[in-house]
């Protein structure tokens, strides 16, 4: 039998090009345009009994980047040979990429024969068929969570306010932001009474005016992608939190309104941007909040925002630039 091919690349001809050229040399290649398609194309062979013997794919994608599917991928299948291919690659890229266990790295462009040999350096692994060892998370939330943004009409105020909703219990986070609002909170409860609760606690603080509050929904997206973050949660996302949990260490609140009809595609998107830590939907759909990372973010917020704003289904895109008070 032919070896199985899944090859991942958003240039078309690109794609034709691999699997005319490798159906040639005896493989056999279904070719995805992106990573959400290419998620979905996985567990479908696997539930049809049929996996996939190498995976090969681009870096740089238009939802999803090769280096977090191989990270994925790697967590739920660690022996199956990966080939990373790029027309922008560098020396960190390649060092990235060829630290994962069985894992190849080729620059564009190449000859197919070149293709080939890279796969056959790759030592042969188990198929996708195999049963994933990694298990991921029931979807399910310990406890709800809300955003409240306020405002603070007397400016004298500000930081005995400040002070008083930062050490509230039931306040995960208080962040001071320079934007429409002067203060956003992150509020945890472990019934919709409590919650009622502390949002009526925070409204009778004095000085305080409520401008909304946002609930935290679980994102209405298919289960396939809903698996494939779960997994690069617990196997990244949770590091990079642990390091965020300094007042200094966060930059700003992106708040993105949306189409609901497209929350998948834009809420893929901005999870797995690197510098965005925290992504939740609220509003029933209509809305995303992320927080942007400090750590390596300097200079990027205004590249996310464009990024953004040029997928369908983005409406519009405010920021809320956190000050560090703790430190003033």
């Amino acid at each position: 039998m032919s070896q199985r091919v899944l090859i991942i690349d958003d240039e078309a001809e690109i794609r034709r090009n691999l699997t005319f050229g490798l159906t040639q040399e005896g493989y056999t290649c279904t070719a995805c345009p992106d990573g959400i398609s290419a998620i979905h194309e996985l567990h479908d062979s696997r539930e049809k009994g049929v996996g996939y013997d190498y995976l090969i794919s681009d870096i740089f994608m238009p939802d999803i980047d090769g280096m977090k599917i191989l990270k994925v991928i790697k967590n739920e299948y660690p022996d199956l040979p990966v080939l990373i291919i790029t027309g922008f690659g560098n020396e960190e890229l390649e060092f990235s990429a060829l630290s994962e266990h069985n894992t190849g790295f080729l620059d564009k462009p190449f000859e197919i024969s070149t293709l080939v040999d890279a796969l056959n350096e790759l030592k042969p692994g188990a198929s996708t068929l195999e049963e994933s060892k990694v298990e991921t998370g029931t979807g399910t939330r310990e406890t709800m969570s809300s955003y409240l943004s306020l405002r603070i009409p007397d400016s004298d105020q500000s930081m005995e306010v400040y002070n008083k909703l930062y050490n509230m219990p039931g306040i995960m986070s208080c962040d001071a932001v320079r934007g429409d609002v002067d203060i956003i909170c992150v509020l945890h409860a472990s019934s919709e009474q409590e919650m009622e609760v502390l949002q009526a606690q925070i409204a009778d603080v004095d000085g305080v005016e409520v401008v909304s509050v946002s609930r935290v929904d679980r994102p209405k997206i298919d289960r396939d992608l809903n698996e494939f973050i779960d997994v690069y949660r617990s196997a990244v996302k949770v590091e990079r939190l642990q390091k965020m949990n300094k007042p200094a260490a966060t930059k700003s609140y992106v708040i993105v309104d949306i189409d609901p009809k497209y929350i998948q595609q834009v809420f893929a998107t901005l999870f797995f941007i690197d510098e965005v830590m925290v992504c939740d939907m609220v509003d029933d759909g209509n809305k995303l909040i992320g927080i942007i990372s400090e750590l390596g973010a300097f200079g990027k917020t205004p590249r996310i925002i464009e990024k953004l704003s040029n997928i369908d289904g983005v409406l519009r895109i405010k920021q809320a630039s956190i000050i560090n008070l703790r430190e003033m």
